[in-house]
């Protein structure tokens, strides 16, 4: 069972997000929040798997609500659920740990699917988010090589985690096996020197300049 959290001010939104889930078979909506203010105890008291995380929220944005969140609670993963599209705040958001992105347009069945991608260890992006995001890998493909001496199959690999891959996936994209990847996983964070994919995206996309 997916324990899910929304953390979202429109009150029609959030309860068609709770109807969505709490009839999806393996998942349940464990917390429904409209804004930030209390969010360290009712996370802490619901203990979500997945937090879907509006940005624009009263008070405090969700971007904070993100670093708030991972502070406190490291292991939950957050999908960003909002109408923003421009590169700061899909940066931003990464940057503060978000492990996804998806626009609210993005169709039920296709929440749905973002939601289980995540809890299987993808990161789940709308197309053309996920788009922006590869483009600004692609921009300088050798510093990742050169300023952090990863090989040409850790890069692959690198690409393949920001283009919302699951460790299974990637694993029959290159026809090993699954702890292959996760050992190129690892070698990739020790030479990033992070601990997760939000801070391995974090790690290359910080020294760049954000359009």
């Amino acid at each position: 069972m997916i324990k899910i959290a929304i953390v979202e001010d429109n009150p029609a939104l959030r309860a068609s997000l709770v109807s969505l889930f709490d009839r999806t078979e393996g998942m349940r909506c464990v917390a429904s929040l409209s804004n930030l203010l209390n969010v360290i105890s009712e996370v802490g008291s619901a203990l979500p798997d997945i937090i879907l995380m509006d940005i624009g929220l009263p008070n405090i944005s969700g971007i904070e609500g993100v670093r708030t969140v991972k502070t406190h609670f490291p292991a939950i993963q957050i999908l960003m659920f909002t109408v923003f599209d421009d590169d700061e705040k899909i940066f931003d958001a990464i940057r503060a740990g978000a492990s996804g992105y998806l626009l609210k347009k993005t169709p039920p069945d296709e929440i749905v699917q973002a939601v289980r991608e995540l809890s299987l260890g993808g990161a789940p992006m709308t197309s053309s988010i996920a788009r922006r995001v590869i483009q600004s890998f692609q921009a300088a493909p050798a510093t990742l090589v050169e300023d952090y001496r990863l090989t040409v199959r850790e890069n692959e690999i690198l690409y393949s985690l920001v283009d919302g891959l699951s460790y299974k996936k990637i694993a029959g994209k290159y026809c090993v096996s699954i702890s292959t990847i996760r050992t190129h996983i690892c070698n990739i964070y020790n030479k990033l020197h992070v601990n997760s994919k939000a801070q391995a995206v974090a790690r290359v996309l910080g020294p760049r300049k954000r359009g």
